[in-house]
């Protein structure tokens, strides 16, 4: 009898469902069984389900091969700072604010006349023309949390209502642009203060959330149970007796090869696993995004800038949606010396990412997204850092096919209200839809059957942007 072979579910999982999400299982069973589909195979590999968007894999590859998963690959790479990044330190400098509110930093011209940065990023500088920054974010709550970003609602008001995160969104409404590679990966680490963690995919279901590229959804996708060539071999000996039953009883068989043949690509595939490696980028493009560390900042995230690196690959894969966590920027005190020490690698990755998605050509397609949760407060306290400030922030935003090459919005003498062109926080969710091809009042089924908008009523997408 030719062993069991089965992987350790995760934590919360039924191994028992032929519907489990996000790992993959192999077994291989010994004497005659037979099976809800009246076939009884001696030996049998079960092809179980990946997590793809929410698709169970038979359903990913009948939809595949009907076309039905056919469709533009346009993609988004979101990065939130964990924090809440001081605005008027880094893209709305007010060098004529008065003591006690202006910085100590200085502007520098940048590439877009009239555009002015701070002297610590000098690389953003040199690619303004190829981003927008809107400096007038508004409608944000003073909360330290991830929700506002990425579902577009404060963090109770989502979870009170299951409100999904954009990437579950765009998963559940794209679904793969590539059948071996699922629509939304989540780079977020795990964080210690929880709410900085990314939402869930709330009332479209489990199944809608993305991959986490640092746990076992990731080692779901490599065949760490059984090496590739027993895997191979065993897929052989299911190929040979389907076809002793194709040639005496079962013709339905026959239209199953190209479903196989798919699973077993979907299985075996290391485009996900490669895109993540970016040992395999050439050294030259690995230099110019620095690397940082893989270790948190407060209880915020890395800064990691393999991870902007990862970020460009997968979407080059065919990943829709990648997020990317990056950094701690909650200064509350000490907040210049702090800047001065991590801005300059802040400048170097996201200069990167942003000029590798115009040199390869992907900047009609890939939207890449730069924010946080709120800014910071004009005064300086008493500890030379800046407080929480709510009623103005700010955002990049390139790629995407987009109007870039300006700032849009203008706040007062001191960074701390908006006078012209306030942007709500949500009209950068729906910006993001509408790059994606996914209109903004669209309604979006739940897993209950009810239907909710993908964005709060009255956000609305960035005019000068997509006109």
């Amino acid at each position: 009898m030719p062993p069991v072979l089965s992987p350790i579910a995760p934590h919360g999982l039924d191994w028992s469902s032929l519907r489990v999400k996000t790992c993959l299982m192999l077994t291989l069973l010994g004497d005659g069984h037979k099976y809800c589909d009246g076939v009884t195979r001696r030996s049998f590999l079960q092809i179980g389900s990946l997590a793809m968007g929410g698709l169970a894999l038979p359903q990913l590859l009948k939809a595949e091969q009907s076309g039905q998963q056919k469709s533009s690959e346009k993609s988004v790479i979101m990065v939130y700072l964990t924090g809440g990044l001081p605005h008027q330190d880094t893209v709305d400098l007010k060098p004529d604010a008065p003591d006690g509110i202006r910085g100590e930093f200085s502007p520098i011209s940048s590439a877009v006349p009239d555009v002015q940065v701070c002297e610590l990023l000098p690389n953003l500088a040199n690619v303004t023309d190829r981003m927008a920054i809107l400096r007038t974010i508004v409608g944000q709550r003073d909360e330290h949390s991830s929700f506002q970003n990425l579902t577009g609602y404060p963090q109770s008001e989502a979870l009170r209502d299951a409100r999904p995160n954009f990437g579950s969104v765009i998963a559940k409404l794209k679904g793969p642009a590539d059948p071996v590679v699922p629509p939304f990966i989540d780079l977020f680490p795990t964080m210690r203060h929880r709410p900085y963690n990314i939402p869930g995919a709330g009332s479209l279901g489990a199944g809608m959330r993305g991959v986490r590229a640092d746990g076992e959804d990731l080692a779901g996708m490599k065949l760490r149970f059984v090496d590739e060539a027993r895997f191979r071999s065993r897929k052989a000996l299911l190929e040979r007796m389907d076809n002793v039953r194709r040639a005496h009883t079962d013709e339905s068989l026959a239209a199953m090869d190209s479903t196989y043949q798919k699973a077993f690509d979907v299985l075996t595939s290391s485009k996900l696993v490669d895109a993540l490696d970016v040992e395999k980028a050439d050294l030259k493009t690995r230099e110019r995004y620095g690397k940082g560390s893989p270790n948190h900042l407060g209880d915020g995230a890395p800064m990691w800038n393999d991870q902007l690196l990862q970020a460009r690959r997968l979407v080059e894969a065919g990943v829709r949606c990648v997020t990317v966590a990056y950094g701690f920027w909650d200064t509350h005190g000490n907040n210049f010396n702090h800047l001065k020490k991590h801005l300059p690698l802040f400048d170097q990755g996201v200069a990167a990412l942003i000029e590798d998605i115009y040199e390869r050509g992907l900047d009609k397609d890939v939207t890449v997204v730069v924010c946080s949760e709120f800014g910071r407060k004009p005064q300086i306290n008493a500890n030379a850092g800046r407080d929480h400030w709510a009623r103005v922030n700010c955002a990049m935003m390139a790629g995407g096919g987009m109007n870039v090459g300006f700032a849009l919005g203008k706040t007062d003498k001191i960074a701390g209200e908006a006078v012209d062109r306030p942007i709500h926080f949500t009209d950068i969710l729906a910006t993001i839809y509408h790059n994606m091809g996914i209109e903004p009042d669209a309604r979006l089924e739940e897993v209950s059957g009810g239907r909710i908008p993908l964005v709060p009523l009255g956000a609305s997408v960035i005019d000068e942007l997509v006109s």
